[in-house]
């Protein structure tokens, strides 16, 4: 009789998942339906993610196995867009750099309410005025640093040159993480290969018949730069609209207000439109304060008070079912 040999076994199952790193991380590229990971070992891995999951770039978080835990959040920097969507600019940062140009010039409104929504979120905003080797930035910068250089820093620069670039080295140098911000066009992702060779982020060119720049940064992504400080890159954007930002949060951190505060308004609340003993309407007056910078002021403050009179009638409406 034949003997039978015996059956074939195959070598045990390993789990893939056993070889990738655990534990405690931070979010460092955000692809949609995926996160890449960073962990203080250095090593890093791709998680899955629902769509809309809420994580950020920024987020620091815990990875177990494929389970992504988010923890909490010291700070978080939200903008509205031109359809009132509101987006997530970054988690965790300490600084925000807003970035203009002389051509194309950012919109109305777009650097101060960056600036607001980076005070009221706790993050330190600072000014970079890219394209200064243009021969038209000279006045432009000249604006910018009038209107801005009394209370927090500007920085004047060049992509294309390198002017300017190692003093931003130096102030991110100290320990920051941040994010540029800014209207497409203005050289975002020229900055970052600049300061950043490795990442080499696709440049775009401006559209020749409307002047506006095109978008080439798709993906938020977190970078380490070599003489210290981190910064993300956000997919470049032509509208920072205020979120959940009161009217007295407006008065108290509108840039070129600052000064009214050694001189009180009479009333704690003041919205220094038509109050009687405004200290910031007395330096109108005076010429202190410029007529196009409190009307600018109060294009932003109708904005917030017709929200927040919208968000009341919503309110009492589903109160009354």
């Amino acid at each position: 009789m034949k003997k039978l040999s015996p059956p074939a076994t195959s070598p045990p199952a390993t789990d893939s998942s056993a070889h990738l790193p655990e534990g405690e991380g931070i979010i460092v590229a955000h692809h949609g339906v995926a996160v890449e990971v960073r962990f203080s070992s250095g090593e890093r891995r791709m998680v899955r993610v629902k769509r809309r999951s809420g994580h950020v770039v920024g987020d620091a978080v815990r990875v177990l196995g494929e389970v992504l835990e988010q923890l909490p959040r010291h700070t978080e920097l939200r903008r509205r867009d031109a359809m009132s969507g509101v987006h997530l600019v970054g988690a965790n940062l300490d600084v925000l750099g807003i970035v203009v140009c002389p051509a194309p010039p950012p919109p109305p409104g777009f650097v101060d309410q960056a600036i607001v929504a980076a005070r009221v979120a706790k993050l330190v905003p600072f000014v970079l005025v890219n394209k200064c080797d243009l021969a038209i930035s000279a006045d432009f910068f000249a604006e910018v640093k009038a209107t801005y250089a009394s209370t927090m820093e500007v920085f004047p620069l060049s992509a294309a040159t390198g002017e300017g670039l190692d003093a931003l080295r130096a102030f991110f140098a100290a320990g920051h993480r941040g994010a540029f911000v800014g209207t497409t066009g203005v050289g975002k992702s020229s900055l970052l290969n600049t300061l950043c060779p490795e990442i080499n982020l696709q440049v775009g060119t401006l559209n020749e018949h409307t002047g506006k720049g095109c978008h080439t940064t798709t993906v938020s992504t977190l970078h380490s730069l070599e003489a210290g400080g981190e910064l993300i890159d956000t997919p470049g954007f032509n509208d920072f609209g205020l979120v959940d930002i009161s009217a007295e949060e407006l008065s108290l951190y509108f840039p070129g207000f600052e000064q009214s505060r050694s001189e009180s308004c009479r009333f704690r609340n003041c919205r220094h439109r038509t109050e009687p003993g405004c200290a910031v309407s007395a330096l109108v007056t005076q010429g202190r304060i410029t007529a196009e910078r409190y009307a600018t002021y109060l294009e932003i403050l109708d904005a917030i008070e017709t929200s927040e009179t919208q968000t009341r009638s919503r309110g009492w409406k589903n109160r009354e079912r």
